[in-house]
């Protein structure tokens, strides 16, 4: 009796522990040993440039740490949204990531007919870090700080001109940021990328330039172009004895925020699991040191920070693309 009495208590325990595993969300289990294959990193810009830079230094890392390769996948056109529209609309299973970027902020006022609402479509995963941009002149420019160079501005109307990498990207509206908060109207000058706009710049064609700080930086320290200042709220550690541009235009901040997303109903321990191997990539001494000479201290942080930075930049960015009266259709 004792024996049939300890097979009944066996089968029945074995039974409990078969129904607890049975009541372990799917989606947890699965986030235990993900990833178990290749990740696909989307990159919404050609190979080559500071996007695709960082987001090869993450995924690669990243591949390292997990043992699965996460491979960066460029997407480029209509200005960063056929690689957004596509992870928008991928499996949301954490195996297709986005890289975030600035135009995922700047875009979403720009652009008035999208299929995706960003700050909706896409969950956060974590954020990698925030660059600078530097306000730089030619030589043919006197000025030699903000204050002189809007004076200058203001009593030389129609003849100063502001280079960009592009209409909408952030180098446009970090100087239309700038012309909104200091009244000094400058004439804007598009270019396909920031390569030939610095030509142009060395040449003289163009006056002044917001460019991201890894592309205008050598030009700066050889002395062929001039810094005027920054446009993050704190100096960059790259220049330290450059000033701010809200030092003299209070209010003033412009950065380039990049992250990482995904679509939107990717299971949350999923989401949990890649910010925790992203932080972990962040705090890696090579990692902090390649960040930071590209522009930026690494931000180490869970996904409800990435999501706040994320609601606060469209906002940002919506004002100043609304004060210049930008559109694209």
């Amino acid at each position: 009796m004792t024996s049939r009495r300890a097979a009944i208590g066996l089968i029945a325990l074995g039974f409990s522990a078969f129904a607890a595993t049975a009541l372990v969300p799917v989606s947890s289990a699965l986030a235990v040993d993900y990833p178990t294959r290749p990740v696909r990193f989307v990159v919404g810009y050609p190979a080559g440039g500071a996007t695709d830079i960082l987001a090869r230094l993450i995924g690669q890392k990243l591949s390292e740490r997990t043992g699965q390769q996460f491979v960066v996948e460029n997407k480029p056109g209509a200005g960063n949204n056929i690689g957004t529209e596509s992870v928008v609309n991928a499996e949301p299973d954490g195996y297709t990531i986005l890289l975030v970027n600035p135009a995922n902020y700047i875009n979403a006022t720009l652009y008035g007919k999208l299929s995706f609402n960003f700050v909706r479509d896409i969950a956060p995963v974590a954020a990698f870090h925030r660059t600078a941009n530097v306000m730089t002149v030619n030589k043919d420019i006197t000025a030699k700080t903000v204050g002189e160079f809007i004076a200058y501005v203001k009593a030389n109307p129609g003849k100063v001109n502001m280079a960009s990498s592009g209409n909408g990207t952030s180098v446009h509206l970090s100087g239309e940021m700038f012309m909104m908060l200091s009244g000094a109207k400058m004439q804007h000058v598009p270019y396909r990328g920031a390569a030939p706009a610095i030509t142009d710049m060395l040449g003289g064609q163009v006056q002044v330039i917001f460019d991201n700080m890894p592309s205008i930086i050598q030009h700066i320290r050889s002395g062929s172009l001039r810094a005027l200042a920054v446009t993050t709220t704190d100096k960059s550690s790259l220049l330290p004895d450059v000033p701010t541009v809200a030092e003299t235009v209070p209010g003033y901040e412009a950065s380039a925020l990049f992250g990482m997303g995904a679509p939107k109903k990717t299971p949350p321990e999923i989401i949990a699991k890649l910010n925790a191997d992203v932080n972990a990539v962040l705090a890696d001494p090579a990692v902090k040191a390649k960040l930071i000479d590209l522009g930026g201290e690494p931000l180490i942080g869970p996904p409800e920070a990435f999501g706040k930075m994320i609601v606060a930049e469209t906002e940002k960015w919506e004002k100043v693309v609304k004060a210049a009266g930008l559109k694209v259709e």
